[in-house]
């Protein structure tokens, strides 16, 4: 998808996921040399386009050729095991899929989404290309790529769980679904609030 790509504001993402994003990229040290430069081709706009799907970021990426620069980023999927293990502790505690978009989820979920074995990918989770002749680690395009696609994941959240391979409804339809099984049980359950049998007979109810 072509798109202006720019962050708008002092910092490169604003909301919840984009910053998760970002604040992840930016916590390895591998990265810390090589992704400064990419901040500031990102904030010139030389990101053109960018697609996401399951386990693979492209990109277009302007540098001082001509021809925009092709670059793509491999993520590799959440292991099964592990998808089953977050929705386990995620419980009943996503109230709904906006919430879950907004990043309105109780902190320690947020922490066990960003922890080293939640939501988002490690170095040796990521492997990627770009057709520029630098031959460095991780040059400029693919450093303003990544940092690109926290700007997007603040424009589209849902994003962050197609490039993951997270079915977000099945997530959110699993909380619903234990809150509602929780609300049943309960509703068994007297309490001091509740007029038994007996009462409401005195008042003439069950007659």
């Amino acid at each position: 998808m072509d798109m202006d790509l720019i962050p708008t504001g002092r910092r490169i993402a604003e909301k919840w996921w984009g910053k998760s994003w970002v604040t992840n990229l930016e916590s390895y040290a591998d990265y810390s040399n090589r992704l400064p430069r990419g901040k500031t081709y990102l904030r010139n706009g030389a990101v053109r386009s960018m697609d996401i799907d399951r386990g693979l970021i492209r990109a277009s990426v302007q540098g001082s050729r001509p021809k925009p620069y092709k670059v793509s980023v491999e993520i590799s999927p959440l292991p099964e095991a592990e998808k089953k293990a977050l929705a386990e502790r995620c419980g009943n505690r996503i109230q709904s899929l906006d919430a879950l978009i907004d990043g309105d989820i109780p902190q320690d979920i947020a922490d066990v989404f960003v922890s080293r074995n939640g939501l988002f990918p490690s170095p040796r989770e990521i492997k990627f290309r770009c057709s520029c002749p630098d031959y460095a680690y991780m040059c400029k395009h693919v450093a303003a790529t990544l940092y690109g696609v926290g700007v997007l994941f603040d424009r589209e959240p849902l994003l962050f769980f197609r490039l993951r391979g997270i079915d977000v409804d099945t997530l959110v339809k699993k909380s619903v679904e234990r809150r509602f099984e929780s609300m049943m049980k309960n509703a068994d359950n007297k309490t001091s609030r509740m007029l038994d049998d007996d009462c409401l007979d005195i008042f003439g109810v069950l007659e």
